[in-house]
């Protein structure tokens, strides 16, 4: 492990490294009828691979992806994939369904998981966390296609990654396969509530704000003040999926802050990319450039394409893969900051669809997260849940940004003195924004409208996607979600 890391800590360690994975990886390509059809059993070098392979996002792809799911073999990884993770739609509103092939478990997402307790344990040497149980707040096989052939599992990741793992595993977790796997949260939140109740965990794994319901669900079936009170062992939140800084506060409210550790990853659907290695994240996640994955980083604002060994501190690009599942020079969505370069430490700047850039503000889910926090803690206020979007110039209007929350907290100010205070916010993080808003001429201050509790709930339900890790996205630069959750609130009014 010290060896591998010493050769990450220079760019030609990076090089060296990333061109050994891309070898592995051109190799399996060959062997496929994605990599034929671009000349792949000829390639040799990455500069081959970047001239002939192209940039794609999934609805390149979707055609073979289904015929995956199918059964069709060698389409866009060797032999028959038989897992797939269903992840959010697209902008057609479809699902997408990212291969989960042997590969990808054996190199990339078990072995990421293991790099990241590793890391924590390197940071923590006095950590308790095999002296009692990890809790993995999964998903479950539900999805959206019409029939799925026999011995193809098609859900969540989470699901898949609980569902594909040894066994000897489950003595060390809670809760159940069974229960892990259910579908219906009205009946699973409950039951998970049951099986954790009297369990020493010192470990929890999944997204903030799905976390909280449960957390809080545990400590009002135990009596308790916070949820050291269960369970006193609990030492660590291994979190990823959105940002935590939204939900700081509140999981201070509920925790024994003397106990409790926070450590972020980065692990989406197509793939496990990256770990915390520092005990406070200042400087990002170090990326994983031996686990599968060949990264490449894409300039946003025009079409240059850079390997890992070339990108830029301070700079933000869209994030690039290559890996072991058979998704070829293919854009996640994700846009990420390089934090540092020796060794490579990235952060995640946001979704290259989740921004809102209506009036030339480029207002990115970054921005959107920090000056929200910022409110907060200025106001006393805690956030459920949000999300925003552009409200148009119109003969009775100024174009102006619409915030939804949900609150857990209201701030004591009231709504219009926060969405001041957050309007201020936006504009010390975000300079085009504060360039929009000088004078009110270009940009009017933003819009807060308030969700009754639950509703962001009843909108992921009313799209087939509650539970799990399914997300609200935080900014769209259209009023699609913002104008169905608006028509929910209304509709309970």
């Amino acid at each position: 492990m010290v060896a591998r890391r010493t050769r990450w800590s220079n760019p030609s360690g990076a090089e060296a490294v990333q061109r050994d994975v891309l070898a592995s990886l051109m190799l399996k390509g060959a062997r496929t009828r994605y990599g034929a059809r671009y000349g792949m059993p000829h390639m040799r070098t990455y500069e081959d691979f970047a001239s002939r392979v192209p940039l794609i996002q999934y609805e390149d792809i979707r055609p073979e992806a289904q015929r995956m799911v199918d059964g069709d073999r060698d389409i866009l990884w060797p032999g028959v994939c038989q897992r797939f993770a269903q992840s959010s739609g697209t902008s057609g509103g479809k699902s997408k369904y990212i291969p989960v092939t042997a590969d990808s478990l054996r190199l990339n997402h078990y072995p990421g998981a293991s790099e990241a307790v590793a890391s924590y344990l390197a940071l923590y040497p006095d950590s308790r966390i095999f002296s009692g149980k990890g809790f993995i707040l999964g998903g479950s096989f539900a999805n959206e296609l019409d029939s799925v052939p026999h011995g193809v599992c098609v859900g969540d990741l989470s699901a898949n990654l609980i569902d594909a793992i040894n066994p000897a595993v489950n003595l060390f977790r809670v809760p159940d396969k069974h229960t892990a796997l259910m579908s219906d949260w009205s009946q699973k939140l409950p039951a998970l509530i049951i099986a954790s109740l009297d369990k020493n965990i010192t470990n929890i794994s999944g997204v903030p704000s799905w976390w909280l319901t449960v957390l809080r669900g545990v400590i009002s079936a135990a009596g308790a003040d916070n949820i050291h009170d269960v369970w006193p062992g609990l030492e660590v939140f291994f979190h990823g999926g959105i940002s935590f800084s939204p939900y700081r506060e509140q999981y201070r409210a509920i925790t024994d802050t003397s106990k409790m550790r926070y450590i972020e990853n980065y692990n989406a659907s197509e793939g496990f990319f990256a770990v915390q290695d520092t005990r406070d994240g200042a400087d990002g996640m170090r990326l994983l450039l031996d686990h599968g994955v060949f990264f490449e980083f894409k300039d946003l604002d025009s079409e240059s394409i850079v390997p890992a060994w070339k990108v830029e501190q301070g700079m933000t690009y869209a994030l690039v893969i290559s890996a072991c599942n058979g998704l070829w020079r293919y854009l996640p969505g994700d846009t990420v900051r390089i934090e540092c370069v020796e060794p490579l430490r990235i952060s995640i700047a946001g979704r290259t669809n989740s921004y809102i850039n209506a009036f030339g503000e480029e207002l990115m889910v970054w921005n959107a997260d920090a000056a929200l926090a910022a409110a907060c803690e200025k106001t006393g206020a805690h956030v459920a849940d949000y999300t925003a979007a552009p409200v148009y110039t119109s003969d009775r209007t100024k174009g102006h940004h619409q915030w939804i929350i949900e609150w857990a907290e209201a701030p004591a100010c009231g709504n219009k003195d926060f969405a001041d205070i957050l309007d201020r916010e936006l504009q010390k993080v975000n300079s085009d924004y504060l360039a929009k808003r000088s004078g009110d001429i270009f940009l009017a201050g933003l819009e807060l409208t308030e969700a009754p509790h639950g509703t962001f709930n009843r909108w992921l339900a009313s799209t087939g996607k509650l539970g799990g890790q399914r997300k609200v996205p935080r900014l769209s630069n259209d009023r699609r979600v913002v104008d169905r959750i608006i028509e929910l609130i209304n509709s309970k009014s």
